[in-house]
């Protein structure tokens, strides 16, 4: 009989956004897959999680995947996580689930963080229908990528980073207008978690003004 395979969402920041279901699968399951065992090892040991970790990750997904779904089929149940939030959702976890599908293995993705999800309720922009954009196209595509998400009526969401946030703000305006309506959230669940909402323009010039840290959510929507 095949085991079970768990996405399973951890902390974007605040750890104790973790849930007691999550705690109590990572200590039942024979293994837990991670991006960084060195980040996920500081997780486990605050919640007295004591299960082997094992490395899974955008650089060797595709060469791992075969063996953990061997495991599965040998009756382990195995848990992935990433650094922050859901898996697969801008992190490794599809191609897993994916290959789950394909060999009929039962997975369970347990509901949790996600960095999205709290920067959409309180952007106050239309949020019955949008769109999840995750991060944009490095260089390849990306223009093409902008010029397609600016004819989208429903709200957008963004992922970007704080090194990429002033070149991406600045093109949001040059593909959608300088009437666009923004949302940035920053550091969501953390100490000096941050929301910034306003034009396009206004947006732009808060974000020359100081040098923002964490992961950045864009809610961006061009059509109120």
């Amino acid at each position: 009989m095949s085991g079970i395979l768990y996405f399973v969402p951890t902390p974007v920041g605040n750890l104790e956004d973790m849930t007691f279901r999550a705690v109590n699968v990572l200590k039942d399951v024979d293994y837990i897959l991670c991006e960084d065992t060195r980040t996920s090892g500081i997780l486990l040991k605050h919640f007295e999680i004591s299960k082997p970790l094992k490395s899974y990750h955008l650089h060797n997904e595709h060469q791992a995947t075969e063996k953990v779904i061997t495991d599965l089929k040998n009756g382990q149940n195995i848990a992935l996580i990433t650094d922050a939030g859901t898996p697969g959702i801008s992190d490794p976890g599809y191609l897993l689930a994916k290959a789950g599908s394909d060999h009929d293995i039962e997975m369970i993705c347990l509901p949790g963080a996600t960095a999205f999800v709290p920067a959409l309720v309180v952007s106050g922009l239309p949020n019955n229908e949008f769109l999840f954009a995750g991060f944009l196209p490095q260089k390849k595509g990306r223009q093409t990528k902008l010029k397609q998400l600016a004819e989208e009526k429903k709200t957008i969401v963004l992922y970007e980073s704080p090194h990429k946030i002033n070149t991406t703000l600045e093109q949001i305006k040059e593909f959608f207008g300088e009437e666009t309506k923004v949302s940035l959230s920053r550091e969501i669940s953390k100490k000096f978690e941050e929301t910034k909402r306003g034009t396009i323009n206004e947006l732009i010039e808060f974000s020359k003004s100081k040098t923002l840290k964490g992961e950045i959510v864009l809610i961006v929507n061009n059509a109120i």
